[in-house]
């Protein structure tokens, strides 16, 4: 099943700061990969995707975690939730772990 991803207005300029800064191309490359691969697939063996404790969505949605980089310092990761719609997925927030 093919999801659709929707973003939240902080992940949305995420990703667009991510884009636009000229020394994190290799990163922005990452996370578009893994985005791709999250609508494909959330569970592809490579986004080693798993349920994120700490944090819910604004609605208590259960948030998991994708990796867009491992073995990476400051590697990029994706927090995402289902729905609200059947085939969709929320981009939550793209960070870089500390």
């Amino acid at each position: 099943m093919k999801f659709i991803l929707n973003f939240t207005l902080t992940a949305k300029q995420a990703l667009k700061d991510l884009k636009g800064s000229s020394n994190q191309k290799k990163q922005y490359k990452a996370v578009v990969k893994t985005l791709q691969f999250l609508s494909q697939n959330p569970r592809h063996p490579s986004l080693q995707t798993h349920l994120y404790h700490s944090v819910h969505g604004p609605n208590g949605e259960k948030i998991f975690e994708a990796y867009a980089e491992q073995n990476t310092s400051a590697a990029y990761r994706i927090f995402f939730y289902y729905g609200p719609h059947k085939g969709e997925i929320i981009i939550f927030a793209i960070i870089s772990h500390p």
